[in-house]
């Protein structure tokens, strides 16, 4: 049965629509993270098993504060008996193998995640492989790309590895006592993204699926499972699907991975469809001069972030033109190892 209800008035404040959140048991724990995004949120929901949703970046401080907040709700982190991950990035899973070792909680996921998690350097690797091969055909030069690959294996410290026992697939029913959460598999931000719906009271806790101040950009990322050298993705096309998707959904109230509630999902949703065939067009009249490779396209895009956000850029850069070419408005031809756009 689809969830029901109707959202709250529109001058709902973020307070208002927290304590929303609260009367259904659910609590937003917001941590710090090193990342440019700032913090994420953490859910604790005080039900049997009392349960925690995503952990927050493997690090002193987030871990300071996450048993803080837990001692705000009367809870310490030995208490937690189910902790459940959204999707595959650092800030959302950094925690988890600490949290389980001292709470002995079970460890709910993705079905697909689940190998990821438990070889998370070699996933993290194989993930560095497929990200360097992907940046030189697109023309990020090969200095910018060893230095990021230096970031990025740096930044594995923000994370960890852990077992996943309670494997779920999308469509699968997470029973709680007082709630049963609704699993709905919807990539495209990562291959792993999974939104939580608690159908009785009409609350979706959707991770990075859907934030209300910034977009989600579509990572290019490696399919689960798949070697380096895997096939590119078609992350964006793939992420406007499951935002079609979430979007005949009726929540009263999405809580995000990031940043305040949400109180109109379609609303957003909508704004998030209009953007993304905006910036289409945009690159469309870029290529419409000569064909441009995604670094030359991100360049003139962003200017300096194309070097300093290299992957994040060629992502949004890859998203867009995949819909140009879907659509039979660009092309996609191959030279002297290096793949540029070009408009039809």
């Amino acid at each position: 049965m689809p969830a029901t209800g109707s959202p709250p008035p529109d001058d709902t404040s973020a307070d208002e629509a927290l304590a929303l959140a609260a009367d259904a048991g659910i609590y937003r724990l917001p941590l710090s993270t090193p990342f440019l995004v700032g913090r994420v949120n953490c859910y604790l929901i005080e039900d049997e098993p009392l349960t925690l949703l995503d952990t927050g970046p493997n690090s002193g401080k987030a871990l300071d504060q996450l048993e803080l907040a837990l001692a705000a709700h009367g809870h310490r982190i030995e208490d937690l008996e189910l902790i459940v991950i959204t999707h595959q990035h650092l800030d959302h899973i950094g925690l988890l193998d600490i949290l389980v070792r001292r709470s002995g909680a079970e460890v709910a996921a993705l079905d697909l995640l689940a190998p990821y998690l438990a070889a998370f350097s070699e996933s993290m690797d194989g993930d560095d492989r497929f990200a360097e091969s992907l940046m030189r055909s697109h023309g990020v030069p090969g200095d910018v790309v060893v230095a990021l690959r230096a970031v990025s294996s740096a930044f594995r410290a923000w994370g960890s590895s852990a077992q996943v026992t309670m494997p779920v697939r999308d469509g699968d029913a997470l029973a709680l006592r007082d709630r049963t959460l609704r699993v709905l598999h919807r990539p495209g931000h990562s291959p792993s993204d999974t939104v939580f719906l608690d159908e009785e009271r009409a609350i979706l806790l959707a991770g990075d699926h859907l934030i209300a101040h910034i977009s989600s950009n579509p990572f290019v990322s490696r399919p689960l499972g798949a070697p380096p050298d895997a096939e590119r993705p078609r992350a964006l096309i793939t992420y406007i699907d499951s935002m079609r998707a979430t979007r005949a959904l009726s929540p009263r109230l999405t809580l995000p991975g990031h940043g305040d509630p949400i109180l109109d999902h379609r609303a957003l949703i909508d704004q998030r469809f209009a953007m993304h065939a905006r910036r289409a067009r945009k690159m469309l009249e870029l290529i419409r001069e000569r064909p441009l490779t995604a670094y030359e396209i991100a360049r003139a895009m962003w200017g300096t972030a194309a070097l300093t956000q290299a992957y994040l850029t060629l992502s949004e850069v890859l998203g867009h033109v995949d819909i140009l070419v879907r659509d039979g408005q660009a092309r996609e031809e191959s030279s002297d190892g290096l793949v540029r756009f070009g408009a039809t």
